[in-house]
């Protein structure tokens, strides 16, 4: 078989497949950049807690109108945001810290969501919620995923250097009068409606996958924030096709192998990466201790 029929036959001969890819990649280029400012943030295990916190109000929606990814939605946005809340509140009200507010609620939310989805459904709906249904998105789910990262990039294009500056210093920022609270909440309303979005995609336990390994992945190659939503951007994209690729020919199931790919470049970023990779840093350290006459002058 060709290499050519090996990479585009299964998206030009089957619709599943284009949909697939359009799915996973609208989500990769939407939650992506969000990652990069979790990473930024030092939120990264925030964004897995709140993939979980949604799971109770997919489950909710999933009690009262089934597999209608519309009440679904509205329930997994509505305890998304009222899990972020809560964690906030508690952190302030109390001596314990937010990530550890977060990793509380998300453990409750875990237990309760997969207890509402086993009440009314069945094993294979209780997967379907889990770990999504790449291979079957619908243009339901198409135009969610396309609304849904319209509206974050447009809106990560007006708060950028907000964002950035709330990340970094937030003292500047209150400084030169600028809402930092409002920004971070903004922020967080994108990244629920991301993991909500993604749930279709890849269920409530791997949405947060082409949320966090691209971004993490992107931080050894480039510098500057701007460079790194770029390139996690690329990466999403390239993960959700050569992980649909894997799941065609190896028949294996999609989205962990979506994941499972985005994860191979971070590994391999650890130890390749420009910036900070094992591989570099260990040439620097034998430069370092070489005798001053055997460096070369660059």
């Amino acid at each position: 078989m060709a290499l050519v029929d090996i990479l585009f036959s299964p998206f030009i001969e089957f619709s599943f497949m284009r949909r697939a890819l359009a799915g996973a990649s609208a989500l990769a280029l939407s939650s992506a950049p969000l990652g990069v400012f979790l990473v930024l943030r030092r939120m990264s295990l925030v964004g897995d807690a709140m993939a979980h916190a949604i799971l109770p109000g997919v489950a909710a929606g999933f009690l009262v109108a089934g597999l209608s990814l519309t009440a679904m939605m509205l329930g997994g946005l509505v305890t998304g945001l009222a899990v972020a809340l809560l964690a906030g509140l508690v952190s302030r009200v109390t001596p314990l810290r937010e990530d550890a507010s977060f990793a509380a609620f998300y453990l409750i939310s875990l237990g309760l969501g997969v207890l509402l989805v086993s009440l009314r459904g069945s094993n294979m709906d209780l997967l379907h919620v889990l770990f999504g249904t790449v291979l079957g998105l619908d243009d339901s789910a198409l135009i969610l995923m396309a609304a849904c990262a319209t509206l974050t990039l447009l809106t990560l294009s007006v708060i950028y250097r907000l964002l950035i500056a709330e990340c970094l210093d937030p003292g500047f920022l209150r400084a030169i009068g600028g809402n930092g609270p409002a920004v971070h909440m903004v922020f967080l309303v994108l990244v629920v409606a991301n993991l909500v979005a993604g749930f279709q995609v890849l269920g409530t336990l791997m949405a947060v996958g082409l949320m966090m390994l691209p971004a993490a992945t992107a931080r050894f190659w480039v510098r500057t924030v701007g460079r790194q939503i770029v390139v996690a951007g690329l990466w999403g994209v390239a993960s959700s096709v050569f992980g649909l690729l894997l799941s065609y020919h190896f028949d294996v199931p999609a989205s962990p192998a979506i994941i499972l790919v985005a994860g191979s470049g971070y590994l391999a970023s650890i130890f390749f990466g420009t910036y900070g990779g094992v591989c570099r840093r260990t040439r620097y350290a034998l430069g370092q201790n070489a005798p001053a006459d055997s460096r070369q002058v660059p």
